[in-house]
């Protein structure tokens, strides 16, 4: 997730659309919330919750020019993957 000054968050979940309308909604307070990170820009899936939390673990050990790299390998315009979420289609 980030914010459109491009601030990151990085976590997971079992039931992404859920957390991504959590995010939208500013449901939790928090560093996501303060921060207005409401945009979906990389997602991954995972087989099960040992795979995701090693790879989350991962992923926040990175620098930030290494996250950037990613997000931008699949998504180069930061471009909100779950803006039409709940309108039909949910953005894959």
């Amino acid at each position: 997730m980030a914010s459109y000054s491009r601030t990151l968050y990085i976590g997971l979940t079992n039931d992404l659309e859920r957390r991504v309308w959590e995010h939208k909604n500013r449901w939790l307070e928090g560093f996501a919330s303060k921060y207005n990170i409401d945009r979906l820009v990389y997602f991954e899936e995972h087989d099960g919750p040992r795979s995701a939390i090693t790879r989350e673990k991962q992923l926040k050990g990175w620098r930030r020019d290494k996250k950037t790299s990613l997000i931008e390998s699949v998504n180069p315009d930061w471009s909100d993957l779950a803006e039409n979420w709940g309108q039909g289609d949910r953005g894959k």
